[in-house]
């Protein structure tokens, strides 16, 4: 993968966990056990694992080998990896701007940006999508050509909660189910689908950057996801929901002519980078 700072340090690194999913989902054999370990029993079995007091052994090994700060966060003793991987930060740890024509982060992550476009394409977990297979709903995605996409991966060492970018009133919750296949399922479409995550989006009137659409997408196995609330008012910075365990992705689409995004994360995707942010992190600005 190659990654991008804020203040122009750029540099390639294949982790183990990327290196793990290439392979994984790069052959017959990788994806024939993948759809033996998606199965719901595994899954759940999984899960339960991860919430275990034996599961919390191996807490200490994986902050020492991040180089993860204890000092932000408001425990430091887990019961179990699960509850580790869904810490709180302080109060205080992720703000957001002041100013109302500024975009901050909804979360932690490593940001890419895509123009939406009826046909292209963006990569979400080892899947290219279009708009529409990536929504199930033609006549929403179309709303959002000519805007823009922002993906934000977020990886196993990144803060799994995630924020409301902006003021606003939020509609309901719609999930989309996971599935795995080994055909294309969405016609039209020229590249083989083998998997979809599942995923949760809704839309979010703001204030000041129109209807933006925010989607959680969860990891193939084990990796949940949990919004806390339905429709109503939101706010800037207020705790929309988190991950549990599993890599996870969060995707803002916005409206065309609403944003304008910063030029060096727009340079770096155009580029191939993915631009590392922190939650509440400038990362464009109203148009």
């Amino acid at each position: 993968m190659k990654y991008a700072l804020r203040d122009g340090t750029r540099w390639e690194e294949t982790s183990f966990q990327d290196h793990f999913l290439e392979i994984l989902y790069g052959n017959v054999f990788g994806r024939g056990l993948v759809k033996v370990l998606v199965c719901p029993g595994i899954s759940r079995l999984g899960g339960i694992l991860l919430d275990t007091r034996f599961s919390g052994r191996f807490v200490p090994g994986f902050v020492k080998r991040h180089r993860l700060s204890p000092e932000v966060w408001e425990k430091q003793e887990f019961r179990s990896y699960n509850e580790f991987f869904t810490r709180r930060l302080k109060k205080g740890q992720r703000k957001f701007p002041c100013q109302e024509d500024i975009l901050g982060s909804p979360c932690d992550g490593k940001l890419s940006v895509y123009p939406i476009s009826e046909k292209g394409r963006f990569p979400i977990k080892h899947t290219s999508y279009t708009v529409a297979s990536l929504l199930k709903n033609r006549k929403l995605a179309g709303r959002y050509y000519g805007g823009t996409a922002w993906v934000f991966r977020l990886t196993v060492d990144d803060y799994h909660r995630y924020a409301y970018p902006d003021d606003g009133v939020k509609s309901s919750n719609y999930r989309i189910p996971g599935i795995f296949h080994t055909v294309n399922p969405i016609a039209n479409d020229l590249e083989p689908i083998y998997k979809e995550n599942t995923r949760e989006y809704c839309l979010l009137h703001t204030k000041n950057f129109g209807t933006v659409l925010m989607m959680e997408v969860g990891a193939l196995m084990v990796g949940k996801i949990h919004n806390y609330q339905g429709a109503g008012k939101i706010s800037k910075g207020q705790e929309k929901g988190r991950f549990e365990f599993g890599g996870s992705t969060i995707i803002l689409l916005t409206e065309p002519g609403k944003i304008q995004v910063d030029e060096d994360i727009r340079r770096n995707s155009m580029d191939g980078y993915e631009t590392v942010v922190k939650m509440g992190e400038r990362i464009g600005r109203k148009r």
